[in-house]
This record gives C-alpha cells, sequence and structure tokens, in this order.
C-alpha cells in the first residue's frame, strides 16, 4: 500500500506516505502537481498512481484541487486520461461526481464569458477543462454522474431544481445556462 505525505513547503511522494482527509485545497493542488510530474517523468507505478489520486479524491477539497489542476493543466495527461486516474477518480463517486459535472458546467459558461470580454486564449482554456471534463464524464463509470447532469441540465433549462441555487450563485445569465444546458446535452445519453 502506498501512502502519501504532504510536506509543509511542497509535496514529495515517497513509498510510504500518507494524505489526510483534511488536506488544504492549496496542497492538495501541490500534491497534484507533484503526481502528475511524476506520472509524466515515469518515477510511479500504476498502483501508486491509482492510490495516490484515489487517496486525494477522498476529500471535497483534495477533489477540487486536483481537479483545478488536472483539468487545467498544460500537459496532455488530461487529454487521455489513463486507466489508474479512471480508476482512483471511480473510488469516490459521492464527491467526483457532483465536482466534475460542475466543472463542465463552469467552464462551458466561462469560455462564453471570456469570449464577451475578448479573451479569447483564456476562452480556449475553458474550451479545453470543458472537453476534458467531458472526456472524463464519458469514461467513469458511474451513473450518478448522470443523475447530476440531468438535475443540472434541468435547473439551467427551467431556472429551478437542485442546482438554482449553484446557478444564481455564479450569476449565470440565459446565455450562460443556455451554454450549460448544451455542454450537459453532449454527455447525457439521448
Amino acid at each position: 500500500m502506498v501512502k502519501l505525505k504532504l510536506t509543509h513547503y511542497g509535496t514529495s511522494l515517497r513509498t510510504a506516505m500518507e494524505i489526510l482527509e483534511t488536506v488544504t485545497f492549496d496542497n492538495a493542488i501541490a500534491f497534484t502537481e507533484s503526481i502528475m510530474t511524476k506520472m509524466v517523468t515515469g518515477e510511479l507505478t500504476s498502483p501508486e498512481i491509482t492510490e495516490a489520486i484515489a487517496s486525494l479524491v477522498k476529500s471535497k477539497n483534495g477533489a477540487r484541487g486536483f481537479f483545478v489542476t488536472y483539468l487545467t493543466s498544460d500537459s496532455t495527461l488530461a487529454d487521455n486520461p489513463s486507466p489508474e486516474v479512471i480508476t482512483a477518480l471511480e473510488s469516490s463517486p459521492e464527491i467526483v461526481a457532483e465536482l466534475l459535472v460542475k466543472n463542465l458546467a463552469m467552464s462551458a459558461a466561462m469560455a462564453l464569458n471570456h469570449r464577451r470580454n475578448g479573451k479569447e486564449d483564456m476562452a480556449q482554456g475553458s474550451d479545453r477543462v470543458r472537453s476534458r471534463s467531458a472526456n472524463l464524464i464519458k469514461q467513469l463509470n458511474m451513473p450518478s454522474l448522470f443523475d447530476i447532469a440531468q438535475q443540472l441540465r434541468q435547473s439551467a433549462l427551467t431556472g429551478v431544481g437542485n442546482y438554482q441555487e449553484f446557478l444564481q450563485r455564479w450569476r449565470y445569465d440565459s446565455d450562460q445556462k443556455q451554454v450549460i444546458h448544451e455542454a450537459l446535452c453532449d454527455i447525457l445519453p439521448h
């Protein structure tokens, strides 16, 4: 069993380390950066990758830090998620499902917002996050993903429902709700 440990000034992976469920968002970002670097350089075995990411996504802060780093990275790792990443994410459906669907929705809305403001480079970054999120959703064997996507799509369409508060908190306008609806339609079975 590989355990992971966060050091105070950064992150290091060793064969015997431990991640606490109380990991901070910032430490989760640093830890994900370290995991991704070691994945690229081949310094981790498949079981180590799976266990490292699974340990991270057991907590909301850990999962948020993982997704913000993994989905926005300049690395191509998130373009073709490895079986180890998929297995790790499937280990925490109660946390991963909602965060991943929200990442898809928020990136779709942000791409529109960036284009409105003439920031095409930032819009393309949001498009990349949207694409990566959709790709992950399609690969994960996690029925709750589609339940949450259906609920969020319905709230974006009608303005009511389980995700009404989420949409209001981010002050999405009707055009942004429309692109959220479209992004969710793209990943839902027809």
